[in-house]
């Protein structure tokens, strides 16, 4: 055991300040500046998810409310769930905090990222918190009183793309004619 010790000291002594002498000197690090989002009047005040995320919006609460079925239906064996435990998974899914979501800028455009949603860039800044949660939290409530519980949940029972078919891509949803991401944002013309 003491030469394994005395071992380690050496080489942690080596470790410190005359190793570089010895190795060289450590390669420069290399700076990447990556600016936030410039967010509109209207994405950053406004308590309505901005038009140009809601096709991403949409597809970040098909993904939580899927999860949340997924893992109540775990607890239960892949049962079925009766009536009055998927109302409850559903009003604790779109309840729930929403914070790891928020916007990113991908290629000029603004997108949202998040659980669910594609990988963005790898060096990318997301704005997060602020009104991002609760308009997701909207929406989802949303989805849920227009399309109705039992609709909801019999899509999850035929799969994830039944789900986000009913929820973003039917002839109402936000992703309705649009293939996987959204339009870009449209210019604003004195809205606001």
């Amino acid at each position: 055991m003491r030469p394994a010790l005395a071992a380690w000291l050496v080489l942690s002594l080596l470790g410190g300040t005359g190793a570089q002498d010895m190795c060289g000197d450590p390669p420069a690090a290399s700076s990447h500046s990556v600016p936030a989002p410039q967010l509109s009047p209207e994405e950053r005040l406004s308590p309505h998810m901005p038009e140009s995320l809601l096709c991403d919006a949409c597809h970040a609460i098909a993904f939580q409310i899927e999860e949340q079925l997924r893992k109540a239906e775990g607890k239960m064996g892949k049962k079925a769930l009766k009536e009055s435990d998927y109302v409850e998974v559903l009003e604790r899914s779109c309840s729930q905090d929403w914070e790891s979501y928020g916007v990113l800028q991908q290629d000029g455009e603004k997108r949202l990222s998040g659980p669910g949603l594609p990988r963005q860039q790898p060096l990318s800044v997301m704005v997060s918190g602020g009104p991002w949660p609760s308009r997701l939290s909207k929406l989802c409530h949303g989805y849920v009183g227009e399309q109705g519980e039992a609709q909801i949940y019999g899509a999850h029972r035929r799969g994830p793309a039944a789900l986000r078919q009913l929820l973003c891509h039917g002839a109402k949803g936000p992703c309705a004619g649009r293939k996987d991401r959204p339009d870009p944002p449209k210019a604003l013309q004195n809205e606001l």
